[in-house]
């Protein structure tokens, strides 16, 4: 599909939107060149690969010919990344209308539900109530979509620092609305009584007695939200977590780490609390006259549920670490110390944050030796890289370092640096 694009991509533009457009209202703009970005790029990545493309000049070297590859890869993922930042803005910028229908798609089917089941039964004040508390609910996150239109509508609040959508957050929100959707039904329900009696049980059902199940679960999800939130950055800025930023949301991030891999802290923490909030809100429909109350045996459940997410957070992540530095070494080459110019290979853990495989990413990471800054070079293969990955680089000693004992320290593409090991370079 990536070569098809690729090949038509001249005749496919019309007009202003020739793959440059980066307009959020054009689904032919930001889109489509992003993809074309994409596709050319892994045309060029795969091409190198194979080893075709490759200038004389630099052909008849092998350090020449995979450093021009290399700033040619990274010129071209640079391009991917501009449209691909694009693309999550234009994206973010039309989400807002999506969120904004969801919601009253979620009346209409409340509505529905309502109606088919006041069959026999007959329609009583606390549907009424309950659907004047979800138009109500309603109008107030599409308020909320349009003032935040730029930034994902409704989802804004739930969109984490890194531009992915926050487990905690969003669990913490599913509990804000609920509770505050229950709130409104007895409102509504309070409005419309006429005796003394009726009201008093309403204004009963509101006690801390009743409802103590859920009051703590949502005393503890915001609580949670609040701390993770923390915890990451205080990681964070003590480089002892790698956090890269998304080009946009997705709704996969609530059940995967960065790195896209499903996390059983998030999954259970997303699973076990959406249980209990349908639990809950099957209790609000049966007894609309109080706050429901979640048993606390179901209430334990999601507290063990949050704390085993906090102990995921606080186990996540870890310092990128050198274990040794060796020279490497082709077939056919002979034992000798490292010299400068020789390839020295970097082996450790961490090197690769989650979420930085692509190729911009990648192009991002340096290497200090001793003094010399030096880039990580991209070495393409089919369908990936071979270098750098997460456990081994491969750079060259620069001409200019000096002979003698030196350092080298590896800076990731997420601005973390690792621990300084010392090699010895001869002459």
């Amino acid at each position: 599909m990536a070569v098809q694009e690729a090949g038509q991509g001249g005749g496919s533009a019309a007009g202003g939107h020739g793959g440059g457009c980066s307009c959020g209202d054009c689904p032919h703009g930001a889109r489509a060149g992003h993809r074309r970005a994409v596709a050319e790029f892994l045309l060029k990545r795969d091409g190198f690969a194979a080893g075709q493309g490759l200038p004389a000049a630099v052909a008849h070297s092998a350090s020449a010919s995979r450093q021009w590859v290399s700033e040619e890869l990274t010129q071209s993922a640079e391009l991917v990344a501009v449209r691909g930042r694009a693309e999550g803005e234009a994206w973010l910028a039309r989400l807002w209308l999506r969120t904004a229908t969801g919601v009253w798609a979620l009346v209409v089917v409340l509505l529905l539900v309502q109606a088919f089941t006041a069959i026999g039964a007959g329609w009583t004040s606390a549907r009424t109530a309950g659907l004047l508390a979800a138009l109500v609910t309603a109008g107030a996150l599409t308020a909320a979509s349009w003032f935040h239109r730029a930034r994902g509508g409704a989802l804004a609040p739930v969109i984490g620092e890194d531009n992915r959508l926050s487990t905690s957050r969003a669990v913490a929100g599913a509990w804000v609305l609920f509770v505050a959707y229950a709130v409104l039904v007895l409102v509504g329900r309070l409005a419309a009584a006429s005796g003394h009696g009726e009201r008093d049980a309403l204004i009963a059902g509101l006690e801390l007695g009743r409802a103590a199940g859920v009051v703590t679960v949502l005393a503890v999800v915001c609580a949670i939200a609040v701390l993770v939130r923390r915890v990451v950055g205080v990681r964070v800025l003590g480089q002892r977590l790698q956090k890269v930023r998304a080009d946009r949301p997705r709704a996969a991030d609530l059940l995967t780490d960065d790195s896209g891999r499903g996390s059983f802290a998030d999954i259970q923490y997303v699973v076990i609390g959406g249980v209990a909030l349908l639990f809950a809100a099957v209790r609000l429909a049966r007894r609309p006259d109080q706050l429901p109350d979640l048993p606390w045996g179901l209430a334990v459940v999601v507290l063990i549920s949050a704390a085993t997410y906090l102990a995921g957070k606080y186990a996540e992540g870890g310092r990128p670490v050198i274990l040794s530095v060796v020279r490497a070494r082709e077939a056919g080459d002979l034992d000798a110390p490292i010299r400068t110019g020789d390839d020295v290979e970097i082996r450790g853990a961490g090197f690769v944050p989650p979420g930085a495989h692509g190729a911009d990413r990648l192009s991002r990471m340096v290497v200090r030796v001793g003094a010399v800054h030096v880039r990580v070079p991209l070495v393409p293969v089919a369908g990936g890289f071979s270098n750098p990955t997460d456990a081994v680089l491969t750079v060259p000693v620069p001409a200019d370092v000096e002979p003698g004992r030196v350092e080298v320290q590896v800076v990731t593409a997420a601005g973390v640096e690792t621990n300084r090991y010392v090699i010895d370079v001869t002459e």
